[in-house]
């Protein structure tokens, strides 16, 4: 690129939309898990707690691994990483489809977490470099993307598994097999990318709407962030993954009918995510931040003992705003250090897996302790934990230069 910093020179929108197309893909894949546990309930006879350890290890995996891979992206970035990661995916999916046994789903969903973990990070690179000065709304494409793929789960679920059982799943490996293409293609403008700022020498100066911090600041705005994540992501897993149950124990609904309430609420989730982005490039990451955790609060409360009629209004407000700060966090972790792009993405969505992923299992155990509806009425206070947002460091109208290069 020809400009001196990231924020400078235009968008690239093909770019911009064909990664996040992948992430789509990428998450469609993803979502095939949760969207099989009812079929792996009735077929397999699991428990709540093995569907729990099932998405545990499909999203530890992924929340650890991103991370590293994203310290290393930041190192030596790795443009065929993408098709790379998408090929495990794909593997793990074929995996899945005919996995005979509970330990072979198990390896299945490690090697499906692991092609996401080799994606996201470098993915995000991606959705940055073709950003220009539209950060917020590349990476809002770039998520909703992902949480648009998340949000078919129900619809897998009730019109794909549900009628043909575990062996549906491998209708997804052609879903992996086009993202591969797509990857591929996009990997070469990455690589070009690369190549030209090689030549020229030149260091992306990543500008900042926070300011500047101390490290110690810094590392306490971090915290505040990453237990953003934890309420956001423990509370989301547990309806995406088990309010369903909920809604067949309390409402006598079939399981077809009952996914396509939690498809509702990832739909105006994915939506709440594309606003997100450029509603902060115009007020602010930390205002679009503290109203995500505001609005929520209440309706999270009401949830479990609302009637069926009720529960579609508060299943979309509750999606919408709850997922409006989910791109923010992640602009705003890389604002808060600038010279370690992927590392923070990696760590700011990585942990939402991670998060996610622990919280499967303690919702799991729960619901096989307790029962389903005391469960989901204590799940619906995990939105509080939240509010210690209000902490965070405000973020300036105009960016200042902060002391950190994208390398």
């Amino acid at each position: 690129m020809t400009t001196k910093d990231a924020s400078s020179h235009l968008p690239v929108y093909p770019i911009m939309f064909a990664i996040g197309g992948c992430h789509l893909l990428n998450d469609t894949l993803q979502s095939v898990i949760p969207a099989m546990f009812p079929v792996l309930e009735q077929e397999r006879g699991l428990s709540f707690t093995q569907l729990g350890f099932i998405f545990f290890s499909l999203n530890m995996v992924a929340s650890v691994l991103q991370p590293v891979v994203g310290y290393f992206s930041d190192r030596k970035p790795m443009p065929y990483a993408l098709p790379i990661g998408m090929t495990f995916s794909m593997l793990g999916m074929a995996g899945l489809a005919f996995a005979p046994s509970y330990s072979l789903i198990l390896l299945s969903v490690i090697v499906l977490g692991l092609g996401s973990a080799v994606f996201h990070p470098e993915g995000s690179r991606v959705s940055f470099l073709a950003a220009g000065n539209k950060r917020g709304l590349s990476q809002s494409i770039y998520q909703v993307g992902g949480n648009s793929g998340q949000a078919l789960a129900p619809l897998i679920s009730a019109f794909v598994l549900v009628p043909l059982g575990q062996i549906g799943a491998a209708v997804f490996i052609l879903v992996a097999a086009l993202g591969i293409y797509i990857l591929s293609r996009i990997s070469r403008w990455y690589k070009e990318q690369l190549e030209q700022e090689k030549s020229a020498k030149r260091k992306k100066v990543v500008l900042s709407t926070i300011g500047k911090l101390t490290s110690k600041q810094v590392g306490m705005a971090l915290t505040l962030l990453f237990i953003i994540i934890f309420a956001r992501s423990f509370y989301v897993t547990t309806i995406t993954s088990f309010y369903v149950f909920h809604l067949i124990e309390q409402d006598n609904l079939k399981i077809e009918s009952g996914q396509l309430y939690i498809f509702l609420f990832m739909a105006l989730g994915a939506a709440g995510t594309f606003f997100g982005g450029p509603l902060a490039d115009r007020i602010g990451r930390k205002k679009v931040i503290v109203l995500s955790l505001l609005v929520p609060l209440p309706l999270c409360l009401l949830l479990p003992y609302a009637p069926l009629w009720a529960v579609t209004l508060l299943l979309i407000a509750i999606g919408f705003f709850i997922m409006l700060s989910f791109s923010v966090t992640v602009i705003y972790a890389q604002e808060l250090v600038p010279s370690k792009i992927g590392t923070m993405a990696g760590l700011t969505v990585g942990l939402s897996f991670g998060m996610g992923a622990l919280g499967a299992v303690g919702i799991g155990v729960l619901m096989d302790t307790i029962g389903v509806h005391q469960t989901m009425i204590l799940a619906s206070f995990l939105p509080f934990i939240g509010l210690v947002g209000l902490g965070l460091p405000k973020d300036q109208k105009v960016g200042v230069e902060a002391p950190g290069a994208l390398k």
